[in-house]
């Protein structure tokens, strides 16, 4: 025992003095280091790992933000074409305004009729604000139609193509005079009456308000020809016509203001044409 012990130390003494074990020590490392790599395995993808998980969290949670970011710009955007949509009408309808001899106050649809059978809507204007029955409504590119009921904010009105609509016409391109009354069959149109296979109307034949019955502004756009049928075995032609304002879409209109005088006739006027109608 005492031989190992001597021999240790002398090996220990030489080897500190003379480097012998220093070849001996590189390739015992050189041996043991692919042991403490996979030692270090376990550490190194436990971090990896955790790294990865991490990252991936990150991501989850930059791309959640980032689509409500894109949610909120798309509903920024669509509220700005809206805007500018209804500020290039509004537009329009001043312009259209501004061709009338009348004075006018402006108003906005805030709701439609329920009933199948009639086509009104509901204006956020009514006597407090000077309205009257049998007051015109006309939106920027053509006439809508006029007042039959009055209340104190707010008014129903009997759009043209109501059934019960008659609206005196006129053929912009001759002169020729008519009725145009809104379609029977439920459609957004105006069927012409009256007219008689002799009269010049043709299809593209711009129809405007003739100013009978003092209940429209006279030259006032209200269709467009769309179909002329004539027929020796019927007395009258069959004509039809699109209206050109954009009744079923547009919100703002102008409702024509006339002093009272004028307000009561065209207050009678009105509703003579409507008891007319039906």
């Amino acid at each position: 025992m005492l031989v190992f012990v001597f021999l240790s130390v002398l090996l220990m003494i030489a080897d500190q003095r003379f480097g012998y074990m220093d070849k001996v020590r590189e390739a015992f490392g050189l041996v043991a280091s692919p042991f403490h790599w996979l030692a270090d395995v376990p550490t190194r993808v436990g971090n990896s790992l955790g790294e990865m998980l991490l990252s991936r969290s990150d991501l989850i949670e930059e791309n959640a933000r980032l689509r409500g970011e894109l949610l909120l710009s798309r509903q920024r955007l669509m509220v700005a074409e809206g805007l500018a949509v209804e500020n290039h009408r509004l537009l329009e309808l001043r312009d259209a305004a501004a061709l009338l001899d009348q004075s006018v106050l402006p108003a906005e649809i805030i709701n439609v009729s329920p009933d199948p059978h009639s086509r009104r809507v509901l204006l956020n204007r009514g006597s407090r604000h000077s309205v009257f029955a049998g007051q015109a409504v006309l939106e920027a590119n053509g006439l809508m139609g006029q007042v039959v009921q009055v209340m104190p904010f707010t008014s129903w009105v009997l759009l043209i193509t109501d059934p019960a609509h008659v609206t005196p016409i006129e053929v912009s391109r001759n002169g020729e005079r008519a009725l145009a009354r809104g379609s029977q069959n439920g459609d957004a149109e105006l069927d012409l009456e009256f007219v008689l296979p002799s009269q010049d109307i043709e299809v593209g034949d711009i129809l405007i308000s003739s100013g009978m019955g003092l209940v429209y502004p006279k030259n006032y756009p209200v269709a467009e020809v769309v179909s002329v049928n004539r027929s020796s075995q019927r007395p009258y032609a069959t004509i039809r016509a699109t209206p050109l304002a954009r009744i079923s879409s547009t919100r703002h209109v102008v409702l024509v203001l006339e002093n009272a005088a004028a307000g009561i006739d065209g207050e009678a006027a009105g509703l003579a044409s409507i008891e007319a109608a039906n």
